[in-house]
């Protein structure tokens, strides 16, 4: 019950949000969930060190609002493309981290373990979710923030009831035993109807073909998104990534589709629908 009540407050909320809100508010929401979602991430993978996780959440949420304002930044900075802003943003990040861990290990055979993890999340939940700042951008963004989450959702939806009442086969027992390969193509199936709703509805600019290829790649790389976020939580031991969404977990537990579609969404828009 708590999960229903929570999907039909929050969800209407959300789609008023992105038709309403500019870019740079747009872009605050992301940087929150950057740091919220970073922060569950440090509490799973390094629960003993939580002012270092606190404080590296908050200098990974620093990585959306920074390359944000990519533009003006590199009009300001000599930085000579948004890419090696990126890379300076990211290089001064690691080096923290790596002189943190240098200087206040607790055991000299886990530092190396303890680096690796604050350097992963970095580029797990900042990196990834900075994506959805750039797709917001390009012309038609909110159409295309959109088609993600109807996408994710949808496959979300059809997955889970068709690996309900017909899964059979388990699609991957030792990371998450409940989900089934029924499940899966069930998914696919809503992520492709889903597509094309969005087309009749919202974004008549997508062709037969972008809503084959949008909801068979972003479907699946959501549903990879899924099974690696189910990995981590088995890894380090936790069922939910946090609590903060009643009936729905963490942050991440929300995210975990989002991280690995929106980039995928990113590339599709710039690379392929705006050069046709």
């Amino acid at each position: 019950m708590k999960r229903v009540i929570t999907g039909i407050i929050a969800l209407p909320l959300l789609i008023l949000f992105i038709l309403k809100a500019s870019y740079v508010l747009f872009a605050s929401f992301v940087v929150v969930l950057t740091f919220l979602g970073l922060g569950e991430y440090y509490r799973m993978a390094l629960p003993d060190r939580r002012e270092e996780g606190v404080a590296a959440s908050l200098a990974g949420a620093l990585v959306p609002a920074v390359l944000a304002a990519q533009d003006r930044l590199v009009e300001m900075v000599p930085f000579r493309t948004s890419a090696t802003l990126l890379a300076f943003v990211l290089t001064v990040v690691f080096l923290a981290c790596a002189l943190r861990v240098l200087f206040s290990f607790r055991d000299i055979r886990a530092a190396a373990a303890e680096t690796a993890l604050f350097a992963t999340g970095f580029l797990y939940v900042p990196l990834l979710l900075t994506h959805m700042v750039w797709l917001r951008a390009l012309p038609d963004g909110v159409d295309w923030i959109f088609l993600v989450l109807v996408i994710v959702m949808s496959g979300d939806t059809a997955a889970y009831y068709v690996g309900s009442n017909l899964g059979r086969r388990k699609l991957y027992p030792s990371v998450s035993p409940n989900k089934s390969v029924e499940g899966a193509i069930g998914g696919l199936l809503g992520s492709l109807a889903g597509t094309f709703v969005a087309r009749l509805t919202f974004f008549p600019g997508l062709t037969v073909l972008d809503c084959i290829a949008t909801a068979l790649l972003l479907g699946v790389l959501g549903q990879v998104g899924d099974l690696f976020e189910s990995l981590l939580k088995r890894s380090f031991g936790v069922k939910d990534s946090g609590a903060i969404v009643p009936g729905h977990g963490g942050i991440l537990d929300r995210l975990d589709s989002i991280l690995f579609a929106v980039p995928a969404a990113y590339y599709y828009a710039l690379f392929v629908f705006m050069n046709r």
